[in-house]
């Protein structure tokens, strides 16, 4: 990962709450200005005005110039959106893979493709050295605050105290889990690939038609290890990542998953096809 990439704060330390997508998608749909006086509209404090602007850009629901994704639209739109409360857990992957692949938040990317492989099991002290390795000034309690809103995304946490209680968004996906403690009684934390051969072939189809670096023949290496790739996004293991390929080449007749004499590929014999459209297929399917 270059330093360029890298990004960290602006979530004002909220985690993003399941419904704030939509609400803030809302928000802009209605063509109003993130304000000082936002608040009002969307029902919360300030800071959470600039956390609710912070999350749509990094989930990808608005474009730098602040105006709606096309996908966004497909999902979250009233009356023909996809699914606009979030209840088909694919929904979650696909926004799962944005938040990762955007790299708006470095955090997110650079735990799937990066730290997770370094070492299967980490702590937030291994987050921030790893950080520190690439870039030297960045302010290492930033970088803590930034792991503890990601472990608050991934998580749920029941609380007698309301205020200690929270509900991460990708808290279903069952992608993050604690695994104990190190010698200095820091929490271990693990990605898990339990839930992986749930995943729709169709959103994992989508998310290879996102990469504009792949041509019409895709070697399952680059699938699996590239840096952007569904293999590491999605924590897959091997077999996983390769029956998924084989559901896609199943079940679209011009895709092809080829196997054999050591060339492991995903080929397109024509044109690739359109990713919103094999969503579309999917949702309307579902």
């Amino acid at each position: 990962m270059e330093v360029a990439n890298l990004k960290f704060s602006g979530h004002e330390s909220f985690h993003c709450r399941p419904f704030w997508l939509k609400k803030g998608f809302d928000f802009v749909n209605r063509e109003q200005q993130f304000t000082d006086k936002s608040g009002i509209d969307l029902g919360v404090g300030k800071n959470m005005v600039e956390s609710i602007r912070f999350w749509l850009k990094a989930f990808d629901i608005v474009d730098d110039n602040n105006e709606l994704t096309e996908l966004a639209s497909r999902i979250f739109n009233d009356g023909n959106g996809w699914d606009p409360f979030l209840e088909d857990e694919a929904t979650l992957w696909l926004l799962h893979y944005k938040l990762s692949s955007k790299q708006y938040s470095t955090v997110y990317h650079l735990i799937f493709s990066d730290l997770r492989k370094i070492r299967p099991e980490f702590t937030k002290n291994h987050f921030v050295s790893k950080v520190n390795e690439i870039d030297a000034k960045q302010s290492d309690k930033i970088i803590a605050k930034d792991f503890s809103v990601f472990t608050r995304t991934y998580f749920a946490k029941a609380s007698k105290d309301k205020e200690e209680s929270f509900s991460g968004l990708f808290t279903d996906l069952g992608l993050l889990a604690e695994v104990g403690k190190d010698s200095q009684e820091n929490t271990l934390y693990h990605i898990n690939n339990v839930k992986q051969s749930s995943i729709p072939w169709q959103i994992i189809l989508f998310c290879i038609l996102e990469n504009d670096n792949y041509g019409k023949s895709i070697s399952f290496n680059s699938l699996f290890t590239d840096s952007k790739g569904v293999g590491n996004i999605f924590a897959f293991n091997q077999e996983e990542l390769e029956n998924k390929l084989n559901e896609i080449s199943e079940s679209e007749k011009d895709i092809i998953y080829k196997n054999d004499a050591g060339v492991k590929e995903l080929q397109f014999k024509t044109n690739k096809p359109s990713g919103l459209d094999i969503l579309n297929k999917y949702y309307n399917e579902n």
